[in-house]
């Protein structure tokens, strides 16, 4: 007789472990939203399909393309246009020259001229190799160690944007490990960034000698990444019990787990030989604190970053903005934290709406919540106002939404690794219990991807 397995949470993370599990175990999915794919939602918005979440998949690490082809969707995945990275720094956009590691450059030379540092802050960054540089022994923050190494300016202006735009964090308050890690790497052997990151991309380079193609940072769904989520969910054969809330885990002495939940018909009471929880770090220590409250106490300290999307589309009866987006340093006091222009980004979407332009702009970072109290209408009114300034005059809006995800991103703080080390430590003494999703060793899809498949692997052992 197959194992039984109960994941609690349907977000990407919990349908991966679904899917790992799909030929070893019955599972059984909870969500307690009406639909599955978490932060991979796609709406339709004024006749064309939107992401409202994530909007695309890490390309230049495997996890989550390589199980959108196990599930058949290979052929739809799709990259961006071709487009540098974008800052709107100092009232002008400028492009942020390639070779960069989230902002870093690997040659400040390439910023002379491109306006994103003052002649001060460049002659800064560029001393960097002359430095000294001891071994990083434990955590620090990026900027911590960053602004030493290059200055404050280089921080403010090339790395908070990069930050902002994956963590809605700040540069003061993330971990260099847990964040940056082939940086904290060199920082832990001692050595100047500056000349081993050029070394890094002359191997790279030389690696990479006459490819069949240039490997693209990160790749879209043809209609959407919702797509994705759905297609995981289809193919793990799942049973998947929507708008359930998970309230209580009880272990037995056998080591089989019940678990309490609510539904719109009433309570439910479900029982498994094991669990993985795929939850939102709040919410799986409130499940854990009676039964492990060392790895719940530890879970509940992670804070959370709230944000909100803001899709409009526009005529394109007006002259419009070329490139993909750009991004915005908190130093300059937007409310706009990153505007991404989906009509000309993503091929699909701009056939499949000739006669708009689509973009949505990204708003809220952490200890930034204000713009995030107004309402729908005054948010929209604000962003377009900084998108008009930032980009031209694009004219008034045809159609806007406003998607708010509360508490919608993890901060991985100082120490965030050890964390996670003892929060592991602790939930490994309850018994076929596995943990996953973006609260550990990475936010964005294709990490969450990985803890999933981790954690079904790891039940199915124990089992």
């Amino acid at each position: 007789m197959r194992p039984s397995v109960i994941v609690v949470g349907g977000g990407i993370s919990g349908l991966a472990a679904a899917w790992e599990l799909r030929d070893e175990a019955d599972v059984t999915v909870l969500e307690s939203g009406c639909r599955v794919g978490g932060k991979l939602r796609t709406g339709t918005f004024a006749g064309v399909a939107v992401d409202e979440g994530a909007e695309s998949l890490m390309a230049l690490r495997p996890e989550a393309v390589r199980l959108a082809r196990e599930v058949g969707l290979g052929g739809e995945l799709c990259d961006p246009a071709a487009s540098p990275t974008t800052l709107w720094s100092g009232g002008a956009l400028h492009p942020l020259p390639a070779g960069h590691v989230m902002g870093v450059p690997a040659d400040p030379a390439a910023l002379a001229g491109t306006g994103l540092l003052s002649p001060e802050g460049l002659a800064r960054a560029a001393r960097e190799p002359e430095l000294p540089a001891e071994p990083l022994t434990g955590d620090c923050s990026v900027a911590a160690y960053l602004a030493a190494r290059f200055g404050r300016e280089a921080v403010d202006r090339l790395v908070e944007p990069l930050l902002g735009g994956v963590y809605a964090g700040r540069a003061d308050r993330l971990s260099l490990h847990a964040t940056m890690p082939r940086l904290a790497a060199i920082a832990e052997r001692g050595e100047p960034l500056l000349p081993t990151l050029a070394r890094m991309r002359a191997a790279g380079a030389e690696s990479a000698a006459a490819p069949a193609r240039r490997p693209v940072a990160v790749q879209g769904v043809v209609g959407g990444t919702g797509r994705f989520a759905q297609a995981v969910a289809a193919a793990s054969g799942a049973r998947i019990l929507t708008g359930t809330t998970a309230r209580a885990l009880s272990p037995s002495p056998s080591g089989r787990w019940s678990v309490r939940a609510d539904t719109c018909d009433g309570p439910l009471t479900l029982t498994a030989d094991a669990v993985v929880l795929a939850l939102p770090a709040f919410a799986a220590a409130e499940l854990l604190l009676p039964h492990a409250p060392l790895a719940g106490e530890e879970l509940s300290a992670i804070p959370h970053a709230s944000t909100a999307v803001i899709t409009l589309a526009f005529s394109r009866a007006r002259n419009l903005p070329e490139g993909n987006g750009f991004l915005v340093p908190p130093v300059d006091g937007r409310t706009l934290k990153a505007a991404s222009f989906l009509s000309n980004k993503w091929g699909w979407l701009g056939a499949a709406a000739p006669d708009l332009f689509v973009l949505r702009a990204s708003v809220g970072r952490i200890g930034e919540e204000a713009p995030l109290r107004l309402s729908d209408r005054d948010l929209v009114r604000r962003v377009v106002g900084e998108l008009h300034r930032a980009a031209g005059p694009l004219g008034e809006p045809v159609a806007s939404r406003v998607t708010r995800w509360d508490r919608g991103l993890p901060q991985y703080g100082v120490g965030h690794r050890d964390r996670v080390t003892r929060i592991r430590e602790a939930a490994a003494k309850l018994p076929r219990l596995g943990l996953c999703g973006a609260a550990y060793e990475g936010v964005g899809v294709a990490a969450c991807v990985a803890t999933g498949r981790s954690a079904a692997r790891e039940v199915l052992t124990a089992l």
